[in-house]
């Protein structure tokens, strides 16, 4: 269990953390989401003791961060922001390295530097020095460090960023796996990240919390939730069919897309029996139809918005 109680982080007058209190259970993939300069990167900083709180107390397993540093970071396995490394090291010889300063030696360390080496695919550039990698595979060395003593807890700041789609998929599937046992927490800006990998999400704005909960239970307060999404072959008025229609809240046009169309739901009963048989009787010219769950970045456009315009 982490336990975050009234966190704040201030630099001279400036409030980057602005007491943040949540709590991350065994098992969970928390995404920690927020536009720029929300506070991600610092929150993530402060709660692996890279930095110290101005106020407020994180604690990992029991073991206060501040005050227990060492028992806790023993815990932690961090991947941050930009993955520092030692540029002139090879692959190997940064993760050996690692491997010792997280205490192993002898044959129990090159099994775990050949094991994080397969786990996260990074065969092909072990003998190559860092600063000849791509970003993408400087991602997955920053990865593999973090993982290499099996923590309890892990913290990845922009897990993915860099990586093709191919390797998005297989570092996710990992961190899928990862969290069997283990608590994760991603700080990201890809909300397409959230819904593939976390089981629960907190929005941040201005150093505070603005939403948390499950994917889907974010998903669920978007104007989009319920919502019925139609593609025609040809011009049609729905507009004219639709006016009136118990549920249904309007019409939008995809600016994308001149024939796409999306139908809004007037709160959160589905509407979709309803659209379906109206458009069999009046024979709309469908080419696609289906039901949306909602859109996580609809939701996280209106709580950082509603949160920048209390603080003008």
């Amino acid at each position: 269990m982490i336990e975050i109680k009234n966190l704040s982080k201030k630099f001279d007058q400036f409030t980057a953390v602005d007491d943040l209190s949540f709590n991350v259970a065994e098992g969970e993939v928390l995404g920690f989401l927020g536009p720029n300069g929300a506070g991600k990167s610092t929150t993530m900083k402060v709660i692996t003791g890279f930095l110290a709180p101005t106020s407020g107390s994180v604690t990992v397993d029991g073991h206060n961060i501040a005050q227990s540093p060492i028992d806790a970071k023993r815990l932690i396995g961090y991947l941050p922001e930009g993955a520092p490394s030692y540029a002139d090291m090879t692959t190997s010889e940064f993760l050996n390295f690692i491997g010792k300063v997280r205490g192993f030696s002898g044959q129990e360390l090159q099994q775990r530097v050949a094991h994080v080496i397969k786990e996260v695919e990074l065969e092909s550039v072990a003998q190559q020095t860092i600063e000849t990698l791509s970003k993408g595979f400087k991602r997955r060395v920053g990865l593999a460090q973090a993982i290499i003593h099996d923590p309890k807890v892990l913290i990845l700041d922009e897990p993915t960023d860099g990586l093709d789609p191919n390797q998005k998929h297989h570092v996710r599937e990992l961190i899928k796996n990862l969290a069997r046992d283990k608590i994760v927490i991603i700080s990201t800006h890809i909300l397409e990240e959230v819904t593939a990998v976390c089981t629960r999400a907190i929005i941040i704005s201005s150093g505070r919390i603005v939403a948390d909960g499950t994917p889907a239970e974010l998903e669920s307060k978007s104007r989009y939730h319920q919502a019925v999404r139609v593609s025609l072959s040809e011009q049609y008025d729905l507009q004219a069919d639709l006016s009136g229609v118990p549920g249904v809240a309007g019409v939008e046009a995809e600016a994308d897309q001149q024939l796409s169309f999306t139908i809004l739901a007037d709160g959160s009963e589905p509407i979709f029996a309803r659209v379906s048989e109206l458009a069999q009787s009046k024979h709309w010219p469908i080419e696609e139809f289906h039901v949306q769950r909602g859109q996580l970045e609809d939701v996280f456009r209106h709580v950082t918005a509603k949160e920048a315009m209390r603080d003008e």
